[in-house]
């Protein structure tokens, strides 16, 4: 399980990412649409399991170090476990609206 910190760190980056310009088209509210910052989200942790994939198969060939293929797995870790936090956020919300009173 990820630490504080570690998770600390993956909702910086991904802050980070919400700023950026063209992060995504821009809504009325001036920022970047729901739907544009969830794909780049996803993208990043797709980019972050090829980017462990890599290095794992870089160490089975002896061209990487150990260090390097531990902090890219443990990378995509926190990655995909900030993703399924979100994702569990997304469900739960859309339950509690399904629930209200009309």
């Amino acid at each position: 399980m990820a630490s504080p910190t570690v998770a600390a760190n993956a909702y910086a980056n991904l802050a980070k990412l919400i700023e950026q310009p063209g992060a995504g088209k821009a809504s009325e509210a001036g920022g970047p649409s729901f739907s544009s910052v969830l794909k780049d989200a996803i993208s990043s942790v797709a980019e972050a399991g090829k980017k462990s994939d890599a290095q794992t198969m870089s160490m089975a060939s002896g061209k990487a170090n150990v260090m390097d293929v531990v902090t890219a797995v443990a990378e995509t870790d926190v990655a995909v476990s900030t993703l399924v936090s979100v994702r569990d956020r997304v469900i739960q919300s859309y339950e509690d609206i399904m629930r209200m009173p009309i």
